[in-house]
């Protein structure tokens, strides 16, 4: 299966790099491929008022690097331009959140018909309803994959006055966007596309929006000789350029 495709909004705020030690701090929103997988767990089926299901489960995390672009010269202009790319890792593919057993959550009387749907932080659905299945013949696990928002702010650091050229390190954090779920029992298997007296919903939270990853300070990197224009590119976990180049600034040496 084809995964999501990252997509890029540019809310970069960017500083010329100038003498040594500089720092410049930019900031992305975008969306990077995430899967879920909740499993449930279903006891008390026949009692009254109904099922208690629990879920558990876990989110995983497409890979996300940035690309820095040392470059010679201006693009667009008759001259020779020279580039040095290199790549970094920030985020490797697979990383995984685990979310914990959720609370015991009551349904309607009897032997229901158990649905799980997939919300974002802002409960705008992410997928339609999925049968999990009735709760005494046991629950199936409930898959999803979907573009996850991420803030990005990455902090560039170096030193400008090096030969044969800057030394560049990058360090930040990511901040997810939240992800949240709603239980379904309903005395039917085709749902009310309203909430009726045979059909009951539970709403809760797997990931809240603002849970953030720190990505460490990567070693610092060689750029072109002189004083080269300094360019960052965000990259999915196959190192595909995501979306336009960022100018930094230009490196003084001093």
């Amino acid at each position: 299966m084809r995964k999501p495709i990252l997509f890029l909004s540019l809310l970069s705020l960017a500083m010329p790099l100038a003498g040594a030690q500089a720092q410049v701090t930019v900031e992305e929103s975008l969306s990077q491929p995430a899967s879920a997988v909740a499993k449930a767990t279903a006891a008390g089926c026949e009692n009254n008022p109904g099922p208690f299901i629990t879920l558990t489960g876990e989110l995983t995390l497409g890979g996300l690097g940035a690309r820095l672009i040392f470059r010679n010269n201006e693009q667009g202009t008759h001259e020779h331009i020279e580039d040095v790319n290199v790549d970094v890792t920030i985020l490797e593919a697979g990383e995984t959140l685990r979310f914990a057993k959720q609370p015991p959550q009551g349904g309607v009387g009897g032997n229901p018909h158990i649905f799980l749907q997939f919300y974002d932080g802002d409960w705008k659905p992410l997928s339609s309803p999925k049968y999990l299945g009735r709760c005494v013949q046991g629950l199936k696990a409930a898959a999803l994959l979907f573009p996850m928002p991420t803030d990005v702010t990455a902090v560039l650091g170096g030193d400008c006055s090096n030969s044969p050229g800057p030394f560049i390190s990058l360090s930040g954090e990511l901040t997810l966007g939240g992800l949240n779920a709603k239980l379904i029992f309903s005395n039917t298997k085709k749902l009310a596309p309203h909430v009726t007296d045979a059909q009951v919903e539970v709403k809760f939270t797997i990931l809240a929006p603002g849970e953030t990853i720190d990505f460490a300070k990567q070693p610092p990197l060689g750029g072109v000789g002189g004083n080269p224009r300094i360019y960052l590119q965000f990259t999915n976990d196959q190192g595909k350029a995501v979306g336009d180049e960022v100018y930094i600034g230009r490196c003084v040496q001093l």
